[in-house]
């Protein structure tokens, strides 16, 4: 971070598209990935994300991709997603989430998804912040539990056979849904 600590959230542009996708991309997949502890590198090769699914999300008007800059540098990004709740009330999704990897494991992204749920909360009135992860990933699972999420015991399956979310490396793989209430 910064001298001063000060991170700069803004919503991501067009401009920041090719960004994002490395960022994304250097997470999750390949040998530059296994440096951060978000790796999905043995569970698939292929890509996380591209620019058109990118551009999708700056394009939906229900959408916030959130981008995270420290000294100009792109360092961690999210996305939010406005949907209406199980209840009638208003959830947020929250996905694509990146940490470059060197920055891992030293709080940035505990601080990127305390300032998604809130953002949420006061710019949507979310009632509930909803996520999947591949429920192979005991210690991202974990790591989110600490963070005051709860699994639902709702599994979705992975989409096998399309290539744009990655080729799976194993035949047992399914998102696992957690929620949290926000305030």
């Amino acid at each position: 971070m910064t001298a001063t600590g000060e991170l700069d959230f803004r919503a991501a542009d067009e401009a920041d598209v090719p960004a994002l996708v490395a960022l994304v991309e250097s997470a999750y997949r390949g040998e530059a990935s296994r440096a951060g502890w978000t790796t999905e590198a043995d569970l698939l090769d292929g890509q996380r994300t591209d620019p058109e699914a990118v551009r999708e999300l700056l394009t939906d008007p229900e959408s916030l991709l959130l981008t995270v800059r420290d000294g100009g540098e792109l360092v961690a990004c999210c996305h939010l997603q406005r949907r209406t709740g199980a209840a009638g009330g208003t959830d947020a999704y929250f996905g694509m989430f990146a940490v470059r990897p060197g920055r891992q494991g030293g709080g940035l992204g505990r601080r990127v998804l305390a300032e998604a749920e809130a953002r949420a909360a006061r710019d949507w009135r979310a009632d509930t912040m909803v996520m999947q992860v591949i429920s192979a990933r005991s210690e991202l699972i974990a790591w989110y539990e600490r963070c005051g999420y709860r699994p639902t015991g709702e599994t979705l399956p992975f989409p096998y056979g399309e290539e744009r979310f990655g080729l799976p490396r194993r035949p047992d793989l399914r998102f696992a849904v957690l929620v949290k209430p926000l305030p």
